[in-house]
Protein backbone atom coordinates (compact mmCIF):
# COMPACT_ATOMS: atom_id res chain seq x y z
CA UNK A 1 0.00 0.00 0.00
CA UNK A 2 1.27 3.47 -0.72
CA UNK A 3 2.38 5.28 2.26
CA UNK A 4 0.04 8.24 1.24
CA UNK A 5 -3.00 6.40 0.60
CA UNK A 6 -5.96 8.39 2.35
CA UNK A 7 -3.11 11.28 3.40
CA UNK A 8 -4.87 14.73 3.35
CA UNK A 9 -2.41 16.64 0.93
CA UNK A 10 -3.08 20.24 0.11
CA UNK A 11 -1.61 22.07 -2.62
CA UNK A 12 -1.37 26.32 -3.54
CA UNK A 13 -1.09 27.29 -6.68
CA UNK A 14 -2.83 24.06 -7.85
CA UNK A 15 -4.09 25.97 -10.88
CA UNK A 16 -1.17 25.40 -13.30
CA UNK A 17 2.41 24.44 -13.33
CA UNK A 18 4.18 22.58 -10.42
CA UNK A 19 1.17 22.82 -8.34
CA UNK A 20 -1.21 20.62 -11.02
CA UNK A 21 1.72 18.40 -11.17
CA UNK A 22 2.00 17.70 -7.77
CA UNK A 23 -1.78 17.50 -7.66
CA UNK A 24 -1.71 14.68 -9.70
CA UNK A 25 1.22 12.76 -8.74
CA UNK A 26 -0.39 12.90 -5.31
CA UNK A 27 -3.67 11.73 -6.53
CA UNK A 28 -2.23 8.91 -7.94
CA UNK A 29 -0.59 7.91 -5.06
CA UNK A 30 -4.42 7.86 -3.20
CA UNK A 31 -3.52 11.00 -1.67
CA UNK A 32 -6.80 13.01 -0.86
CA UNK A 33 -5.95 16.14 -1.76
CA UNK A 34 -7.19 19.89 -1.62
CA UNK A 35 -6.35 22.24 -4.50
CA UNK A 36 -6.28 25.72 -3.21
CA UNK A 37 -5.85 28.61 -5.92
CA UNK A 38 -7.28 31.92 -6.95
CA UNK A 39 -8.76 30.77 -10.18
CA UNK A 40 -11.65 28.20 -9.24
CA UNK A 41 -12.42 27.21 -12.73
CA UNK A 42 -9.32 25.30 -13.23
CA UNK A 43 -9.14 23.24 -10.04
CA UNK A 44 -12.79 22.42 -10.32
CA UNK A 45 -11.57 21.62 -14.15
CA UNK A 46 -8.64 19.03 -12.46
CA UNK A 47 -10.45 17.91 -9.56
CA UNK A 48 -13.11 16.20 -11.81
CA UNK A 49 -10.02 15.45 -14.04
CA UNK A 50 -8.23 13.39 -10.46
CA UNK A 51 -11.74 11.58 -9.64
CA UNK A 52 -11.83 10.17 -13.34
CA UNK A 53 -8.11 8.97 -13.22
CA UNK A 54 -7.34 8.03 -9.81
CA UNK A 55 -11.32 8.17 -7.91
CA UNK A 56 -9.26 10.49 -5.98
CA UNK A 57 -11.73 12.58 -3.16
CA UNK A 58 -10.61 16.44 -3.22
CA UNK A 59 -11.61 19.47 -1.83
CA UNK A 60 -11.67 22.54 -3.93
CA UNK A 61 -10.63 26.19 -2.28
CA UNK A 62 -10.72 29.66 -4.15
CA UNK A 63 -8.52 32.30 -2.65
CA UNK A 64 -6.13 35.02 -3.23
CA UNK A 65 -3.57 33.98 -1.16
CA UNK A 66 -1.74 37.65 -0.38
CA UNK A 67 -5.20 38.23 1.77
CA UNK A 68 -4.59 36.41 4.98
CA UNK A 69 -8.40 37.04 6.13
CA UNK A 70 -9.51 35.04 2.74
CA UNK A 71 -7.32 32.03 3.73
CA UNK A 72 -8.63 31.66 7.26
CA UNK A 73 -12.33 32.03 5.99
CA UNK A 74 -11.47 29.26 3.28
CA UNK A 75 -9.62 26.99 5.39
CA UNK A 76 -12.71 27.10 8.21
CA UNK A 77 -14.95 26.11 5.51
CA UNK A 78 -13.29 23.02 5.44
CA UNK A 79 -15.00 19.89 7.18
CA UNK A 80 -13.33 18.76 10.09
CA UNK A 81 -11.98 15.95 9.12
CA UNK A 82 -9.93 17.56 6.07
CA UNK A 83 -8.35 20.08 8.79
CA UNK A 84 -5.94 17.76 9.99
CA UNK A 85 -3.56 18.64 6.89
CA UNK A 86 -1.03 15.86 6.93
CA UNK A 87 1.23 17.44 4.03
CA UNK A 88 1.16 21.29 3.31
CA UNK A 89 3.38 22.04 -0.35
CA UNK A 90 3.24 25.52 -0.57
CA UNK A 91 3.71 25.86 -4.13
CA UNK A 92 1.87 29.26 -5.22
CA UNK A 93 4.63 31.67 -6.24
CA UNK A 94 5.51 34.48 -9.32
CA UNK A 95 7.75 36.84 -10.97
CA UNK A 96 6.54 39.96 -11.90
CA UNK A 97 8.62 42.24 -13.97
CA UNK A 98 12.58 41.95 -14.53
CA UNK A 99 14.05 45.11 -13.95
CA UNK A 100 17.17 46.61 -12.34
CA UNK A 101 16.01 47.67 -8.65
CA UNK A 102 16.16 51.36 -9.80
CA UNK A 103 13.45 50.71 -12.71
CA UNK A 104 11.57 48.76 -10.99
CA UNK A 105 8.00 49.01 -10.03
CA UNK A 106 6.96 48.66 -6.73
CA UNK A 107 3.45 47.37 -7.42
CA UNK A 108 5.51 44.35 -8.75
CA UNK A 109 7.10 44.21 -5.61
CA UNK A 110 4.08 44.22 -3.79
CA UNK A 111 2.66 41.12 -5.58
CA UNK A 112 5.84 39.06 -5.24
CA UNK A 113 6.61 40.01 -1.70
CA UNK A 114 2.46 39.16 -0.66
CA UNK A 115 2.31 36.18 -2.73
CA UNK A 116 5.91 34.68 -2.42
CA UNK A 117 6.70 35.31 1.26
CA UNK A 118 3.90 36.58 3.14
CA UNK A 119 1.21 34.20 1.02
CA UNK A 120 3.57 30.81 2.39
CA UNK A 121 3.34 32.08 6.11
CA UNK A 122 0.03 32.86 6.00
CA UNK A 123 -1.36 29.44 4.46
CA UNK A 124 1.55 27.73 6.83
CA UNK A 125 0.37 29.95 9.75
CA UNK A 126 -3.31 28.39 9.35
CA UNK A 127 -2.01 24.50 8.92
CA UNK A 128 0.73 24.14 11.12
CA UNK A 129 -1.17 24.24 14.81
CA UNK A 130 -3.14 21.29 14.33
CA UNK A 131 0.07 19.41 12.73
CA UNK A 132 1.84 20.71 16.05
CA UNK A 133 -1.18 19.77 18.08
CA UNK A 134 -0.64 16.41 16.36
CA UNK A 135 3.06 15.88 16.07
CA UNK A 136 2.92 14.85 12.88
CA UNK A 137 3.13 16.46 9.17
CA UNK A 138 5.20 17.62 6.69
CA UNK A 139 5.71 21.23 4.86
CA UNK A 140 7.42 20.68 2.04
CA UNK A 141 8.32 24.66 0.29
CA UNK A 142 8.63 25.41 -3.15
CA UNK A 143 11.95 27.33 -3.40
CA UNK A 144 14.12 28.16 -6.86
CA UNK A 145 17.78 28.30 -7.30
CA UNK A 146 17.21 32.03 -7.04
CA UNK A 147 16.70 31.59 -2.87
CA UNK A 148 20.66 30.32 -3.32
CA UNK A 149 22.36 32.74 -6.07
CA UNK A 150 21.07 36.13 -7.55
CA UNK A 151 21.09 36.88 -11.09
CA UNK A 152 20.69 40.45 -13.42
CA UNK A 153 17.21 42.15 -13.01
CA UNK A 154 16.20 38.99 -10.35
CA UNK A 155 16.40 41.38 -7.16
CA UNK A 156 13.09 41.55 -5.86
CA UNK A 157 12.31 37.56 -6.77
CA UNK A 158 15.99 36.59 -5.52
CA UNK A 159 14.88 37.77 -2.13
CA UNK A 160 11.63 36.31 -1.92
CA UNK A 161 13.07 33.06 -2.74
CA UNK A 162 15.95 33.48 -0.32
CA UNK A 163 13.33 34.53 2.16
CA UNK A 164 11.61 31.12 1.65
CA UNK A 165 15.22 28.98 2.02
CA UNK A 166 15.16 30.90 5.27
CA UNK A 167 11.87 30.35 6.56
CA UNK A 168 11.94 26.60 5.67
CA UNK A 169 15.53 26.49 7.82
CA UNK A 170 14.00 28.12 10.48
CA UNK A 171 10.74 26.38 10.87
CA UNK A 172 12.68 22.89 11.18
CA UNK A 173 14.13 24.14 14.10
CA UNK A 174 10.58 25.83 15.33
CA UNK A 175 9.31 22.25 15.23
CA UNK A 176 12.13 20.18 15.44
CA UNK A 177 10.58 18.97 19.15
CA UNK A 178 7.37 17.74 17.38
CA UNK A 179 8.27 15.50 14.73
CA UNK A 180 7.27 17.51 11.79
CA UNK A 181 9.09 17.04 8.73
CA UNK A 182 10.34 20.41 6.81
CA UNK A 183 11.40 20.16 3.30
CA UNK A 184 12.53 22.79 -0.04
CA UNK A 185 12.56 21.64 -3.01
CA UNK A 186 14.59 24.01 -5.36
CA UNK A 187 14.16 24.00 -9.00
CA UNK A 188 16.35 25.77 -11.67
CA UNK A 189 14.73 26.60 -15.40
CA UNK A 190 11.23 25.22 -15.28
CA UNK A 191 9.17 25.16 -18.37
CA UNK A 192 5.62 26.65 -16.87
CA UNK A 193 3.43 30.12 -16.98
CA UNK A 194 6.30 31.63 -15.47
CA UNK A 195 7.90 34.03 -17.94
CA UNK A 196 4.64 34.59 -19.17
CA UNK A 197 3.30 35.70 -16.09
CA UNK A 198 6.62 37.65 -15.44
CA UNK A 199 6.47 39.49 -18.70
CA UNK A 200 2.73 40.25 -18.59
CA UNK A 201 1.49 37.68 -20.80
CA UNK A 202 4.25 38.29 -23.74
CA UNK A 203 4.51 34.63 -24.92
CA UNK A 204 6.93 35.57 -27.40
CA UNK A 205 9.72 36.65 -24.96
CA UNK A 206 8.99 33.80 -22.88
CA UNK A 207 9.73 31.22 -24.99
CA UNK A 208 13.09 32.74 -25.77
CA UNK A 209 13.96 32.00 -21.71
CA UNK A 210 14.05 28.48 -22.52
CA UNK A 211 15.60 28.51 -26.16
CA UNK A 212 18.00 26.31 -26.71
CA UNK A 213 17.67 24.43 -23.66
CA UNK A 214 15.64 21.10 -22.63
CA UNK A 215 14.10 22.59 -19.07
CA UNK A 216 12.78 21.02 -16.41
CA UNK A 217 8.99 20.32 -16.19
CA UNK A 218 6.30 20.00 -13.87
CA UNK A 219 6.36 16.81 -13.32
CA UNK A 220 10.45 16.32 -12.92
CA UNK A 221 9.85 18.80 -9.81
CA UNK A 222 6.51 17.22 -8.32
CA UNK A 223 8.65 13.68 -9.02
CA UNK A 224 11.24 15.77 -6.43
CA UNK A 225 8.22 16.63 -4.06
CA UNK A 226 6.87 13.61 -4.04
CA UNK A 227 10.03 11.56 -3.09
CA UNK A 228 10.50 13.52 -0.11
CA UNK A 229 6.80 12.93 0.88
CA UNK A 230 7.81 9.08 0.96
CA UNK A 231 10.90 8.80 3.04
CA UNK A 232 10.53 6.34 6.19
CA UNK A 233 9.25 8.36 9.41
CA UNK A 234 12.45 8.81 10.44
CA UNK A 235 13.70 10.61 7.44
CA UNK A 236 13.58 13.93 6.64
CA UNK A 237 14.57 15.69 2.91
CA UNK A 238 16.01 19.52 4.07
CA UNK A 239 16.77 20.23 1.00
CA UNK A 240 16.57 19.74 -3.08
CA UNK A 241 18.09 21.46 -5.87
CA UNK A 242 17.35 20.10 -9.07
CA UNK A 243 18.30 21.67 -12.69
CA UNK A 244 18.55 20.92 -16.25
CA UNK A 245 21.58 19.05 -17.02
CA UNK A 246 22.26 22.68 -19.18
CA UNK A 247 22.42 24.67 -16.30
CA UNK A 248 24.33 25.14 -13.26
CA UNK A 249 22.82 27.93 -11.54
CA UNK A 250 21.04 30.64 -12.41
CA UNK A 251 23.64 32.90 -14.25
CA UNK A 252 25.43 29.62 -16.19
CA UNK A 253 23.36 27.91 -19.00
CA UNK A 254 24.63 26.21 -21.65
CA UNK A 255 22.31 26.63 -24.65
CA UNK A 256 22.29 24.44 -27.78
CA UNK A 257 22.70 26.51 -31.05
CA UNK A 258 21.28 25.66 -34.48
Amino acid sequence: MSLLKNKIVFISGASSGIGMACARAFAREGAKVILAARRRERIEKLALELKEAFTTESKILSFDIQNYQEIKESFASLPEEWKNVDILINSAGLAQGMHKLQEGNPDDWDVMINTNIKGLLYLTREILPNMVKRESGHIINLGSTAGHDVYPSGNVYCATKFAVNAISQSLRIDVLDKSIKVSSVDPGMVETEFSVVRFSGDVERAKKVYAGVDPLTPQDVADAILYCATRPKHVNINEIILTPVAQAQSNFVVRKTT
